[in-house]
């Protein structure tokens, strides 16, 4: 037998593994928790659906970033956004539609909202930073991009505190669900603006300056006397399917997710109830689910010294999140007969402020270095602890 054969047998397996192992592990999880919510084993069901939408969800951000490598900015980054976000609103709306039944799961989708945005911010952006921080010291970005999209967070979070502050007046529900649905269409037509503005009138806002990985790249390799290769390809099956074809795997792999997030939803308001979790703790449980395979990507963008690409994942996620998650889920609760509101707590505004705050600062002179991944780490933390308290 030849030996190069035997050789290449188990580095292909090995790339086998590196390539798929979300795809295997998401369905194979999913079934299984399915099958586990029908045999009446709460705790394992929801454990494995978490794991299946996260791994599945993985797969999608990897076709995903196919997409965007095609396309250029901001569209390239918006095609993971968008990914992601249509995950995070089908999770939220299944568990939302266990409200017909236990009307306090609202206060957590709400939660969710929220959490969803915080976890961008600080998990996301804070890992990333300060992993690429430690390799590179200090790494430069757009600064016309933060700026912008810090603005609109700063903005919409004033938005939502309209209806919240008028829950602490003597107002009826009546009017904070009517404050509600206005304020949820002026996000609506806000994000139509800020859209136009990304990809029509201002989109060297959301592009990388010229120290470029690539030209980096470039630069070392010319030095080392090497050449490389822009056309290289990789084995990865979705690498040879068109645009449309991993625009459909894409929504195949959300179909397949949805019915995780539906065992999710059911089995894990069951355990939240049994264990006494807060609505804060079980809505940033939620995002950090949802969440999870973008800051996979956002840690290996920052690795490779694509800081740029951070900062329009974790800001961009967090902008859609707010503007395009609150009107269409206020939406689709009205649809459902659900009374969903947009009264947030005092800690949930307070800390959407001070993390666009946090956000303005740690970005505003267009580098980041490890301290200020730092820093947002440290107000995650600290959020956490409330939210498992409150």
């Amino acid at each position: 037998m030849d030996t190069d054969s035997i050789v290449e047998q188990p580095n292909n397996l090995k790339y086998y593994v590196q390539d798929y192992w979300d795809i295997v592990i998401g369905i194979v999880a999913i079934v299984t928790a399915i099958f586990m919510h029908k045999s009446g084993h709460g705790a394992m069901a929801t454990a494995l659906a978490a794991i299946g939408i996260a791994a599945l969800s993985l797969t999608v951000s990897e076709v995903a970033e196919i997409l965007s490598e095609r396309l250029v900015e901001p569209y390239g980054s918006m095609v993971l956004t968008f990914s992601a976000v249509i995950v995070e609103i089908i999770l939220l709306y299944i568990i939302l539609l266990e409200a017909v039944h236990s009307p306090e799961v609202v206060e957590t989708v709400k939660g969710g909202i929220i959490s969803a945005v915080i976890v961008d911010m600080n998990v996301l952006l804070g890992l990333a930073v300060f992993i690429g921080g430690l390799k590179f010291t200090e790494q430069q970005h757009n600064k016309e991009t933060s700026s912008t999209y810090t603005t609109i967070l700063f903005v919409t979070a004033l938005a939502l505190l309209v209806p919240s502050l008028l829950s602490e007046s003597e107002h009826g529900k009546a009017v904070i669900q009517e404050t509600s649905i206005i304020i949820a269409g002026v996000l609506m037509a806000f994000y139509i603006i800020i859209f136009i503005f990304q990809t029509r009138t201002h989109t060297h806002f959301f592009q990388a300056t010229a120290k470029s990985r690539l030209f980096r790249l470039k630069r070392k390799l010319k030095e080392e006397n090497q050449e490389i290769d822009e056309n290289e390809r990789s084995d990865y099956i979705f690498e040879s399917f068109n645009n449309i074809g991993n625009f459909v795997v894409i929504f195949i792999l959300i179909g397949i997710i949805a019915l995780g997030a539906e065992v999710f939803a059911t089995d894990g308001v069951k355990l939240a109830k049994e264990y006494g979790i807060s609505a804060g703790l079980a809505g940033l449980i939620i995002a950090i689910v949802a969440v999870t395979p973008e800051i996979f990507t956002a840690i290996k963008a920052a690795r490779n010294d694509q800081i740029q690409r951070v900062v329009n994942i974790a800001m961009g996620a967090s902008v859609v999140s707010i503007l395009l998650t609150v009107p269409i889920l206020l939406a689709l609760a009205y649809m459902s007969g659900i009374n969903l509101m947009l009264d947030f707590n005092p800690l949930q505004v307070g800390a959407l402020m001070m993390t666009v705050i946090l956000a303005w600062k740690s970005t505003e002179e267009g580098h980041t270095n490890y301290f200020e991944g730092l820093a947002h780490l440290m107000f995650f933390v600290c959020y956490a602890i409330i939210a498992a308290y409150y």
